[in-house]
């Protein structure tokens, strides 16, 4: 192991918004701190669909009580860099991009350290606020690995004109069905229950229904699928087994926080299938003292739970309880 040559009161693994936020509070606080995200600041809004919508307004998404201006009534996803940018600019944070945390361990000292991909950190406290974008929720079928899958989406071009297969129906796959559908692609959903998540965005849910509707966008209802291959797919559905020719499937199906991770950090996990973390939600402290949680990862497969807007306040809250 290289020499550690400074111990820091704080070191925050990722720098999304929310891990921005508890660097700003420890920085107001006078605690010495670093940031390490493993790729481009707010790396999962970088990797977000080119022109999403966000939920939420813009005032909803501030941090560090630096406003947040849009002419729009929701921000898109490039406002959304601009901004988070411009956070970064005014308060200089103390934060190594391109820089993945690989370990976290706990020293009998009581210090933890922190190895990643370019170094070994030390730290009196460590929060762990690494968002649920980077893992996909895989749907296990024969062909998923084919390079005509993907479990994300980034805009429709490549898809105008082509057969497109979309599995899911929560706001990534919706978004998805539609721009698609718009470029000229003919797209077909697979759906596993009986409608559209509940939880689409209420400006988008009526249109996707409608064009659903209309026979614009095909949908199974109450279906999944159970082969994929280089040209075509294998659909159960509750009227039997259906064929159809795809050139390209989105398995939209969502992604969860890096559990594996937490574990090998001793955080405590519950045993059933949401794998919610344990911490105390009013300092938002794990069960290993000095190691706190912040974000979505706090929700564990619960990946609806949490969000910018009202995960917010955990930056403070960890803080003070550091500080204090």
């Amino acid at each position: 192991m290289e020499e550690i040559s400074a111990i820091y009161d704080l070191i925050i693994v990722g720098g999304g918004p929310i891990g921005m936020a508890c660097g700003i509070a420890a920085q107001q606080k006078g605690l010495s701190y670093l940031i390490l995200e493993k790729g481009a600041l707010v790396n999962s809004i970088f990797n977000y669909p080119l022109y999403m919508t966000f939920f939420s307004t813009a005032e909803r998404l501030e941090i560090g009580r630096l406003p947040f201006s849009c002419i729009a009534p929701k921000p898109g996803r490039q406002e959304a860099l601009e901004y988070y940018r411009n956070v970064q600019k005014h308060f200089n944070l103390n934060i190594k991009l391109f820089e993945g945390v690989q370990s976290i361990n706990k020293q009998r000292s009581g210090l933890f350290v922190i190895h990643s991909s370019k170094g070994w950190y030390s730290a009196k406290n460590v929060v762990i606020a690494t968002g649920f974008y980077d893992i996909p929720i895989t749907i296990d079928v024969p062909g998923e690995n084919l390079p005509n899958v993907s479990h994300y989406y980034k805009e429709a071009h490549e898809y105008a004109f082509r057969k497109v297969v979309v599995i899911g129906a929560n706001n990534s796959s919706v978004d998805a069905a539609l721009e698609c559908w718009r470029k000229g692609a003919d797209v077909t959903m697979v759906i596993r229950k009986g409608e559209i998540n509940e939880r689409v965005k209420y400006w988008v849910k009526p249109d996707i229904e409608n064009r659903i509707a209309e026979g614009s966008i095909k949908a199974f209802f109450y279906s999944w699928v159970t082969e994929i291959r280089e040209n075509e797919v294998d659909i159960f559905t509750p009227n039997g087994n259906v064929t159809m020719e795809s050139d390209f499937v989105l398995a939209l199906t969502g992604y969860r926080p890096e559990i594996e991770f937490l574990k090998k950090a001793e955080v405590a996990i519950s045993d059933d299938n949401l794998c919610t973390p344990r911490y105390n939600p009013e300092t938002m402290e794990t069960n290993v003292e000095g190691l706190y949680l912040a974000g979505v990862v706090c929700g564990g497969m619960e990946t609806h739970k949490w969000f910018i807007e009202n995960s917010r306040v955990h930056a403070e809250l960890i803080v003070n309880d550091i500080a204090k």
